[in-house]
């Protein structure tokens, strides 16, 4: 197995940082570390007696997504892995190195320092999923990219649009593959499973987010950072819809 860990990436504009920060550390039970890079462009969620899985970026254009980041011992092994499935290297950065998949979707290899413990559910939802939202035209492409560089379980989603691909027990991020309706360049958005989408979304009221838009089993926000997410109605345990039935999940 070549991929130990994993990370969701909150990637927000660097001027709106601190509201991303402010909103994700309460989302998520968290505290924020310190800031990280030359720019000060990056930091750590930090959880209570876990590892963490999620991280913030701050981003100099565009008004920002999500994207993945995979942990291995041999950051080169995987490196060379992606790139023999189609992906290309952006940067290589010596001990991590940023690349694009097939449709366009940056992501990052990098080392794992051990990492086993899963952080826990707070105020009955979990982060835990990044949706890969892909064009039609690179969707089986993307998928099978995916698939083959992950190893990960690969599982059809509630609908057709959607496959899920779950990792090993205990990882704390996975992976949906959403394909759209139109083409357009590839993004990436982060989910959360919730047990109560109508409670977690009343307390992201409270804290800043706004709706967007509601589908049949999941709901559209924006964060205070200006950036959309997905309340998606899973078990925030297991990340299974309630019927048991796939581990994907209806996210737009």
């Amino acid at each position: 197995m070549i991929i130990r860990w994993t990370y969701a990436f909150i990637d927000r504009p660097a001027a709106r940082l601190a509201a991303a920060g402010d909103f994700w550390t309460a989302v998520t039970g968290t505290r924020l570390s310190g800031l990280r890079d030359e720019e000060d462009e990056f930091a750590t969620l930090l959880p209570e007696r876990a590892d963490p899985g999620v991280k913030l970026q701050g981003i100099r254009e565009g008004n920002g997504g999500a994207h993945i980041d995979l942990c291995a011992e041999d950051v080169g092994e995987l490196t060379v892995l992606a790139r023999r499935l189609g992906a290309a290297v952006v940067a290589d950065h010596g001990d991590w190195t940023v690349l694009r998949s097939p449709a366009g979707q940056l992501f990052c290899a990098v080392p794992w320092h051990g990492e086993t413990v899963r952080p826990p559910v707070v105020s009955g939802s979990r982060l835990d999923q990044v949706c890969l939202d892909i064009p039609p035209s690179r969707y089986d492409t993307e998928c099978a990219f995916w698939a083959g560089l992950t190893g990960w379980t690969r599982r059809a989603g509630s609908r057709p649009e959607f496959t899920g691909l779950r990792p090993p027990a205990g990882f704390p991020v996975r992976l949906l593959l959403q394909r759209l309706d139109e083409e357009r360049p590839a993004s990436a958005h982060l989910d959360l499973a919730c047990a109560d989408v109508a409670a977690v979304r009343a307390r992201h009221e409270e804290l800043g987010a706004v709706l967007v838009s509601e589908g049949a089993h999941w709901t559209v926000m924006r964060d205070p950072a200006g950036g959309t997410y997905c309340l998606t109605g899973r078990d925030p345990e297991t990340g299974a819809l309630p019927d048991g039935g796939g581990q994907g999940t209806d996210a737009g």
